[in-house]
């Protein structure tokens, strides 16, 4: 196969068991960014060599660039090869991406087909890739058959869709492909959020996946997860989907949410530091009872104000004016937050009755 030969992502996507291995030659930052998923990253410049190149480039000349570049490319590559590949058979299939579909995956193409591994160069590029998920994205979020888990904050929603999915059934948790919990209390510790990018190819990799023929359960969600934003089509779909709604007594609620969010009673400074945030709708008097809760450790009552001050009226405001069916929702009562009664809840939903 000629070292020259491109494949659009379409094309590598139909055939994607064509391809051993899918290689980003790219930076570690921009693989870190987001990426084609299963592609390991096999950057031809690091983060600090394509800085390097780059200046040189703008501020010297391109031919100064490219002499510096190609040194540093080549090097790179044989150590790629000598690492990774030497125990490749000469029938190994690699697909090699870059940014655009330029000179960095095109090096890497040309060095194994050389070889005479049957190397093909991604046309586009990661731009291309993001085009096609750009694409896709909307058709598959309006074909999908959503099923819209809605409840009060703490009724378990989250649960149930790990329930349903260990059962085998199709599912979207997006605030666990977020990494957040989606309120302003919802930030995990020591776990930023992806990219924009990364949170949409997640969605896509999903939904590629799924039967459109048998439900998708998804929890209610706002617009935005944390600093992320739920893709339009896929959101106003969803709001015209049909709901069921699950509903869990106050002390369960509150059990559930002080096993969620242990690391806010580890930490009470962060807990205050996020309370904050609420001044503007609640005052700072009820703020200032809120952190003195949070200080003497009254946790469990702290929860409680917070679900009926708070997030209860927010969440009926929200829930009626956004989701189309939810006054339709069929209603599922858990006696306890324990995982049977999520495991039999998740049974019972999916033989419907």
């Amino acid at each position: 196969m000629s070292a020259s030969r491109l494949v659009s992502f379409a094309e590598a996507y139909t055939n994607s068991s064509g391809f051993d291995c899918i290689i980003d030659a790219r930076s570690p930052a921009e693989f870190a960014e987001d990426h084609i998923p299963g592609a390991i990253n096999c950057p031809v410049l690091d983060n600090e060599e394509r800085i390097k190149v780059g200046t040189i480039y703008k501020q010297v000349s391109p031919f100064e660039a490219k002499k510096i570049g190609a040194a540093l490319v080549a090097k790179n590559i044989g150590k790629h090869i000598e690492q990774l590949f030497l125990d490749k058979p000469k029938d190994w299939k690699p697909l090699i991406y870059c940014w655009r579909g330029g000179n960095r995956s095109g090096a890497m193409t040309h060095v194994m087909s050389k070889i005479g591994w049957h190397a093909m160069q991604l046309d586009g590029g990661y731009k291309g890739f993001r085009r096609f998920v750009n694409q896709q994205l909307p058709e598959l979020a309006a074909q999908a058959h959503w099923v819209v888990l809605c409840g009060e904050t703490g009724t378990g929603k989250s649960r149930l869709l790990q329930h349903l999915q260990v059962a085998g059934e199709q599912v979207i948790d997006l605030e666990e492909l977020a990494h957040h919990r989606g309120s302003v209390l919802g930030k995990l510790p020591d776990n930023g959020q992806p990219s924009q990018k990364f949170f949409e190819t997640e969605i896509w990799r999903h939904l590629s996946r799924f039967d459109f023929s048998k439900p998708i359960y998804v929890e209610a969600e706002s617009k935005k997860v944390g600093n992320l934003r739920v893709p339009d089509a896929m959101m106003e779909k969803m709001r015209a989907s049909s709901c069921i709604k699950l509903e869990l007594p106050l002390n369960e609620r509150v059990g559930l949410l002080s096993d969620d969010y242990q690391h806010f009673i580890e930490d009470v400074a962060l807990l205050k530091t996020q309370l904050a945030c609420l001044i503007d709708l609640h005052g700072k008097e009820q703020i200032r009872i809120w952190n003195e809760l949070a200080e003497s450790k009254q946790f469990e009552e702290l929860v409680k104000q917070l679900l009926l001050k708070h997030y209860d009226p927010a969440y009926q405001k929200a829930i009626a004016r956004n989701f189309e069916q939810v006054e339709q929702a069929k209603i599922y009562a858990i006696k306890d937050k324990s995982d049977t009664s999520y495991a039999d809840l998740a049974v019972q939903i999916i033989q419907g009755s």
